[in-house]
């Protein structure tokens, strides 16, 4: 239970939903903020509470379209001049985070110029949550909360009780998180070799692993399309599972996403709150879980000068 004199937890129109149920966990009210849009579409933005001197977390996923970076922007410059004490970026989705390095000619890195744009604005810290590439912390010349969703995946894979379980990766590069996930769940690894002819298109090939008979658990960070996982899906049944489950942080779903897991042969698909997902994009094999008390707990730690590598110690 925390005074509001001395914290504030702060929310644009990105993912109001999560930060209600983030200040409800930790027993606090959000703090009043007038957004708004002039005629011509331009943000407005108004912190209505004194802030002076206080600890604010500013809870924004910035995912597409891109206002929401903008509103985050203007939130922390808000502050700024409101005199705020610290400024900490709760970010539980980071958008633009997959161009993060210059792997063909003339390409922009739009992770660094995001992280530079946040730094600019006048941000203290930033608090992320499974980003997809870990080398977007050093782009950030703040001190930077990298947060894992491993814990939240994990309990609830458990409390399904799953027999014979194996765990999937849907491609090389997320064999560091599958093997995270294996070593936790006592479970043997499997991975998916995946070619990608151009960008969200992917073709899944052969499987690494033995399959057969087990209860498969697919782990990755995102879901934008879905194509990746709709073949790594079809790859898995073409060996004979008892069952395909898949465990994924963000939940962009663009595109055919909804329309094509839907048609793949999975169990059951579960992500997370860190981007809130429109009603009409929620379908009976999705399950949503929240992150709430995770980023609540972590926005306790560092208001306490406390560990926040304490929330992952298993």
């Amino acid at each position: 239970m925390f005074s509001d004199t001395e914290l504030k937890v702060i929310t644009g129109t990105s993912n109001k939903p999560l930060a209600e149920r983030i200040a409800s966990s930790m027993g606090i009210s959000l703090c009043e903020i007038e957004l708004r849009r002039f005629s011509d579409g331009e943000i407005f933005v108004k912190i209505c509470q004194n802030i002076r001197g206080m600890d604010c977390f500013v809870v924004q996923p910035t995912n597409p379209p891109a206002d929401n970076i903008l509103e985050l922007l203007l939130i922390i410059d808000a502050l700024k001049r409101s005199s705020a004490g610290r400024i900490t970026a709760v970010i539980p989705y980071y958008g633009y985070g997959r161009q993060d390095r210059k792997d063909q000619p003339r390409v922009c890195i739009s992770a660094k110029l995001v992280a530079n744009l946040i730094t600019m604005a006048g941000t203290d810290r930033v608090m992320t949550l499974d980003l997809h590439s870990h080398q977007i912390q050093g782009f950030f010349d703040i001190p930077s909360d990298h947060l894992y969703t491993l814990p939240i995946f994990l309990e609830y894979f458990r409390s399904l009780n799953l027999k014979n379980v194996v765990v999937v990766s849907p491609d090389i590069g997320g064999a560091k998180m599958a093997r995270g996930y294996a070593g936790r769940l006592d479970a043997p690894l499997a991975f998916i070799e995946k070619r990608r002819p151009q960008p969200n298109e992917a073709v899944s090939l052969n499987i690494i692993g033995e399959v057969s008979g087990r209860d498969a658990i697919i782990v990755d960070d995102i879901i934008d399309t879905g194509g990746t996982l709709a073949a790594a899906c079809e790859t898995l049944a073409s060996k004979n599972p008892n069952s395909i489950y898949v465990g994924c942080t963000h939940a962009v779903l663009s595109g055919k996403a909804v329309e094509d897991l839907q048609k793949a042969p999975l169990t059951e698909v579960a992500v997370t709150d860190t981007i809130q997902i429109p009603e009409e994009k929620k379908f009976p094999k999705l399950k949503v879980l929240t992150v709430a008390e995770l980023l609540g707990k972590a926005i306790s730690y560092i208001h306490n000068d406390e560990s926040v590598s304490t929330l992952f110690v298993d």
